[in-house]
């Protein structure tokens, strides 16, 4: 994990995973209206094959946790058993990511959903629970310019993990939806920003360079950032800083518009906008009714 691609494509899946949840989450509300909304932490594919395909994501989940899980236990790309902290560590992460999509998957396949609703959710906040715990006691030293960068992925994962037990918690509740999805995307974007800003060397900060190991296969790993000096590190964290701030701002941006677009779209549609209108008209045509009933009964 401690390369350009080990952050690089799950900050990939991570990022496609939550912008599928949140353009899914959007429609669902706008369609549904807040009075049948109920939070989901996974949403099927509605695709030409539904009935093959509607456990996609579930399937993609469990499938790419298993992939990972593999690669740090055989040390890729040498592929042979190692048993070192720190792929265990990752391996772990994504052991519990496959326990959340292969447990939902199965309660989906033998019709056990409905009675174990609140099970996946636990799952779930397990999943950034785990996450949190071991990038906090990471046995890699996670020191300097790369320790600011994983601090602020703590903060994103701490933040995910409270939005979940809060969905968990309030199953109805649209707004906490909508952030759980924000963060996943938030998540995947800044693992990508970090494997540029850290392992690619002509991104790295002014003032900074970035010691690289050689694999066999050339490949990146045993990065390290370290600046030359005070205050190339305080430039470096503060831009980190402006990274962390920019990219929510561009989530936060896209999912206004999606949002837009979907009230445009499904809004007049939804059930809570259709009994607003029948209360309004009913309203609207009382003074007319009474006018009515009074001349006809002088």
């Amino acid at each position: 994990m401690g390369t350009f691609l080990g952050h690089l494509v799950p900050g990939l899946a991570l990022t496609f995973l939550g912008l599928w949840h949140i353009i899914n989450t959007i429609k669902t509300f706008c369609l549904n209206g807040s009075a049948s909304f109920r939070v989901k932490f996974w949403f099927p594919f509605d695709g030409p094959f539904p009935i093959l395909l509607k456990h996609l994501e579930l399937i993609f989940i469990f499938s790419f946790s298993i992939f990972v899980i593999s690669m740090q236990v055989l040390d890729f790309p040498f592929l042979h058993f190692a048993f070192k902290l720190d792929n265990f560590e990752h391996a772990t992460m994504y052991l519990h990511l496959a326990i959340f999509s292969g447990f939902s998957l199965f309660a989906e396949l033998t019709h056990s959903i409905n009675i174990l609703s609140g099970v996946p959710g636990i799952f779930a906040a397990s999943v950034f629970g785990q996450e949190l715990f071991l990038l906090h006691f990471h046995s890699a030293d996670h020191v300097g310019l790369e320790g600011h960068y994983h601090w602020l992925l703590q903060l994103i994962v701490f933040v995910s993990f409270l939005a979940t037990l809060a969905a968990t918690s309030f199953p109805t509740n649209f707004s906490i939806a909508l952030i759980l999805s924000i963060l996943v995307v938030f998540q995947g974007c800044w693992l990508m920003n970090m494997s540029f800003m850290l392992w690619v060397p002509k991104y790295v900060p002014l003032g900074c360079i970035s010691q690289l190991g050689e694999g066999d296969n050339g490949d990146m790993s045993g990065s390290a950032v370290t600046c030359e000096s005070p205050e190339a590190d305080l430039r470096a964290r503060a831009l980190a800083n402006l990274q962390f701030s920019w990219i929510l701002s561009g989530i936060l941006v896209l999912t206004g518009c999606v949002c837009l677009k979907f009230a445009r779209k499904y809004g007049m549609n939804s059930p809570s906008i259709k009994y607003k209108q029948l209360q309004g008209g009913s309203e609207d045509h009382l003074p007319t009714i009474i006018d009515s009933f009074v001349k006809a009964n002088p």
